[in-house]
């Protein structure tokens, strides 16, 4: 069954369509994302990319190494009013997250364990509330070779404390 879900930047100038559920869902608590934007997290449902249909425009893009994993990210985003919509991966090909903002109904998929993260969680704000629960990782949920990361699961909401330094 074909799930559709719209969405768009802030101008209307390019619009998207996602065409089945998310295979997953990320929560990520790093810099990047936390600039990317201007927020303290990036909800992120992650499609395949056969599964996004760009609709109306044509997104630009702007690519950056990133400091996890140093592989390159691509940053699709409307080059008439800035808001960025959705990446892709060289570490990931083949799969693309989307600004869960953007969409036109932005809650309008769920966050389940099994097929869910928070990614990291040691860049997260000092005040963040991870979610019970969900796996939780202090960096990616695997290594660069691929080894899988044991996770943190919380029974409550936790509380991200201050750092010093």
């Amino acid at each position: 069954m074909t799930t559709i879900h719209a969405g768009g930047c802030l101008c209307g100038s390019v619009r998207y369509e996602t065409l089945a559920a998310p295979d997953r869902v990320t929560i990520c608590h790093c810099t990047f994302c936390q600039r990317a934007t201007g927020s303290a997290y990036m909800v992120e449902p992650i499609f395949k990319c056969e599964d996004l249909r760009v609709t109306a425009g044509e997104p630009a893009v702007y690519s950056v190494r990133s400091a996890g994993s140093g592989k390159m990210v691509h940053v699709h985003f409307c080059r008439t009013c800035g808001t960025k919509l959705y990446l892709t991966f060289e570490r990931f090909a083949g799969s693309c997250g989307i600004y869960a903002g953007t969409f036109d109904e932005p809650d309008w998929f769920d966050i389940p364990p099994a097929t869910s993260k928070q990614i990291f969680t040691s860049e997260a704000r000092h005040d963040s509330i991870l979610a019970a629960d969900l796996p939780s990782f202090e960096r990616h949920a695997f290594l660069n070779d691929g080894t899988p990361v044991e996770p943190v699961v919380y029974a409550l909401p936790h509380v991200i404390g201050r750092r010093d330094g």
